[in-house]
């Protein structure tokens, strides 16, 4: 009996809080959420040699954030200081690392802690995609996507993580990307990899809030393509609803996240539909393909009559890959480094 009561009053805990979560979404829904003040903060950036790396680092510089600027390009890192300077940042740290290499990360961030202090807002925003088929990626290249897009978060966590919790200071930003949240044809790797960011940031994410580690803040953001040159060649068959994301909307609210202290931001909205189709066992699309009712669409192919759960599956596979970003016709030629 003891036993019944427990197990009830933690359900109505779980329901309690849970509606006080969708009160207080509701809520910012029409609020903004007020913006914490970053000045004198100390931000790490990987891949700020150019793309959304470089533009994040020009809107944290006016901000008045300390910046440490991570890149495997010196030439292209070096451009960054020097524009992040001209937005008036003061403190401004350009490191020439590459994030794929873990021996590397642990030397250059120690380096960073000796030279500039502990890091309170890490940004994992390098990246790098091959844009080729799955058995057309030679093995070495889809190492290396995992290396930079997932196992370097790792690394810089490993890093930089520590102190955070001693100073319960702290934000951990993860770019990850729609890509992590949906398969895409001809992105297997980067998927694959990008689906390995978004769980580990995740799972750290709830390590901190169960160890009531309240200081350390999560973001988590998955944009749809952006127009930074790394997607090159991809397109979407739905603009209105999946377009491809301008450089400076996707850092403008990538920023506001970090400072409402957002855990997720999907952009655009419409991946939040999406993902809540996926994570509703498809519901939705049952429905709609109710046997004797519509026809039902698989592999583009047109089907009479009721559905089988498999084509069920394929049709959504069919319509997610009309809505999403197109590879087949002029995939991007790869590797392409700097994240976005």
């Amino acid at each position: 009996m003891a036993r019944i009561l427990n197990s009830a009053k933690r359900l109505f805990i779980f329901l309690g809080k849970s509606l006080f979560a969708l009160l207080e979404v509701m809520v910012f829904a029409l609020i903004p959420k007020p913006q914490k003040n970053v000045a004198g903060e100390i931000v790490l950036i990987t891949g700020s040699g150019s793309g959304l790396g470089r533009l994040l680092a020009l809107k944290f510089a006016r901000l008045g954030s300390v910046l440490v600027l991570w890149d495997v390009s010196q030439e292209g890192n070096e451009e960054t200081c020097k524009m992040a300077l001209e937005a008036g940042a003061t403190r401004v740290y350009a490191y020439t690392c590459d994030c794929s290499r873990k021996e590397e990360v642990y030397r250059v961030a120690d380096q960073v802690k000796k030279e500039v202090g502990d890091v309170s807002i890490l940004i994992n925003n390098a990246g790098i995609v091959t844009g080729k088929k799955f058995l057309d990626c030679p093995d070495e290249l889809m190492e290396k996507s995992f290396d930079v897009n997932f196992k370097a978060h790792l690394w810089t966590y490993k890093a930089f993580l520590p102190a955070m919790i001693a100073n319960d200071h702290g934000h951990l930003v993860c770019i990850s990307s729609s890509a992590g949240l949906i398969g895409v044809n001809g992105l297997a790797d980067y998927c694959a990899s990008k689906f390995a960011a978004f769980g580990f940031a995740e799972s750290v994410f709830m390590e901190t809030f169960a160890k009531k580690q309240n200081g350390i803040k999560t973001t988590i953001v998955c944009p749809f393509f952006i127009k930074t040159g790394m997607f090159d060649g991809c397109t979407t068959g739905c603009p209105y609803l999946l377009p491809i994301l301008e450089p400076e909307y996707a850092v403008r609210k990538t920023v506001e996240a970090i400072l409402q202290e957002k855990p997720y931001l999907y952009m655009p909205r419409f991946i939040y539909f999406i993902v809540f189709l996926k994570r509703t066992s498809l519901r939705f699309v049952y429905c709609a393909s109710s046997p004797c009712s519509v026809n039902v669409w698989m592999d583009g192919v047109r089907v009479s009559g009721g559905a089988s759960r498999v084509e069920k599956m394929n049709s959504l596979s069919w319509v997610m890959s009309k809505l999403g970003g197109s590879l087949a016709s002029n995939p991007p030629s790869g590797p392409r480094e700097k994240e976005r």
